[in-house]
Parts: C-alpha cells; sequence; structure tokens
C-alpha cells in the first residue's frame, strides 16, 4: 500500500480495487482495521471509478462491524468519519447504521452548514485583500494546500490550466495556505501558478471550513451557495464536473 501513490492512475485503480477485496478477506484483527482505514484514505486522490470505491467502502464497513470503535470527546471515531465521507461525498453506499457511523453522518452534515456560512477576509501574495462578501456573481473553487502535500501539488496544474479557460466568464480559484509567505511565494513562483493564493497563519478560515485534511476544494455558485466539495486531490475531470454544478460549461 505504501507504494500506491507511484502507480499510474490506471494501474492504481486496479491494485486498489484487489487490496480491498484481500483486506476484506483478512481475520479480524487491529491491523486488519487500519489497513482498511489506511487504503480508504488513499482511494480519493484522484478518479479511480466508482467501482473501486465502492469496494473500499465495502471493506471499511466490514471491519467496522467487526471491530466497533468508540470516539472521544464526544466525536464520532475518524473511521466512521472516513466512511462517512466516502458515502456523502463519493456516492457510494454502507450498510452500517450504528450509532457511531450516523454521528459521522450528523457530523458532516453539520460541517456542510458551517461550510454554507462562512466570511472572511485574507490577504494573498501580491497583498491585495480578498473579501468573501465581494465575490457574490462569481463561481469561487475554494482550495486548501500546502506546499508539503503531493496531492495538492499533483492536482495544482489542473486548477491552474481550469482557472485560464474560465476566469473571463467570473470564475475566481481561492488557494488558501496556513504556511509563511516566505515557503509559498517561491514555490508558487516556480511553477507559474496565476490564480490568487491566500495566507491564513492562524487557520482561522482553515476553522471555518472544517479543515482536517488537505487537499480539499469547495465549490460556490454565483448566488453563494455551496454546490459541491472535494474530500481529497481532484483530476481536471472531477474539478469540471463540479464546476458544472455551478453552472460553469
Amino acid at each position: 500500500m505504501r507504494g500506491l501513490r507511484k502507480l499510474p492512475d490506471d494501474v492504481r485503480a486496479r491494485t486498489t480495487k484487489d487490496l480491498a477485496v484481500q483486506i476484506r478477506e483478512l481475520p479480524a484483527t487491529a491491523n486488519k482495521l487500519r489497513l482498511a482505514g489506511g487504503l480508504a484514505n488513499l482511494s480519493t486522490e484522484g478518479d479511480f471509478g466508482h467501482d473501486t470505491l465502492q469496494e473500499v467502502a465495502n471493506t471499511l464497513g466490514a471491519a467496522l462491524r467487526e471491530q466497533p470503535q468508540t470516539g472521544k470527546n464526544g466525536e464520532p471515531d475518524p473511521l466512521y468519519v472516513e466512511l462517512a465521507g466516502l458515502v456523502r461525498y463519493e456516492h457510494v453506499q454502507a450498510s452500517l447504521d450504528t450509532p457511531q457511523f450516523l454521528a459521522a453522518i450528523a457530523k458532516l452534515e453539520a460541517d456542510d452548514a458551517k461550510r454554507q456560512r462562512v466570511d472572511f477576509t485574507l490577504i494573498d501574495l501580491q497583498g491585495k485583500a480578498w473579501r468573501w462578501q465581494d465575490l457574490r456573481g462569481k463561481v469561487v473553487l475554494v482550495n486548501f494546500w500546502a506546499t508539503w502535500c503531493p496531492p495538492c501539488r499533483k492536482e495544482m496544474p489542473d486548477l491552474e490550466s481550469l482557472y485560464l479557460k474560465f476566469r473571463e466568464k467570473g470564475f475566481v480559484v481561492l488557494a488558501i495556505s496556513d504556511e509563511e509567505t516566505a515557503k509559498v511565494s517561491p514555490f508558487i513562483a516556480e511553477r507559474s501558478i496565476t490564480y490568487p493564493v491566500l495566507l491564513d497563519p492562524g487557520r482561522k478560515v482553515n476553522e471555518q471550513f472544517r479543515i482536517e485534511g488537505i487537499p480539499k476544494s469547495f465549490v460556490y455558485d454565483r448566488s453563494g451557495k455551496l454546490v459541491a466539495q472535494s474530500i481529497d486531490m481532484r483530476t481536471q475531470k472531477q474539478f469540471l464536473e463540479m464546476l458544472g454544478n455551478a453552472g460553469l460549461q
């Protein structure tokens, strides 16, 4: 599983699906649950097909049925949240109705409600202030990323291509990093990225968006409604599908 990221996408899809089946056939141990969770975490880094994601969800759901987990501080265990994310955002099925899983679904619903009510002002690398309320009338893709994140780096060329293609139609990309200017500026310059890159050093906006892992992307339509989001890296095709939900073709 450690070498999955190095595989070509078509090979990675087949390998991920095969691993899901193999893990499901293992005896019920703590290691099986870790493997199921780790595979689920990696399975959303791109577009590996609905069937692959369904196998991954089946495996994680089966492992959680065999070894139920207990959350901490009133929060559902992260593995239930992982499975709930696959169901809510990748549209797979999970035959699990335990209190922990239902709590995870409720958590994601509450997080999305908060994302609908965000309001912020951040400064980009050129010193320009971006106010969320000023962006009504535009299609906005908010992308959370970091220089150290391989999946973030992988999707950046596709974001740049889409930004150049649609910006004259009122499309805005806001790429938000919690790192320092000294680290972000040379990274962006080296890759010739032209879409706005905003800094959130105190992570206040990250907290508004309930960001617990990156990359994450959210698409808002011209009325400010959250219409699509990703829980991981997206391909250009997947980004186009998200933008289509905002009426951008």
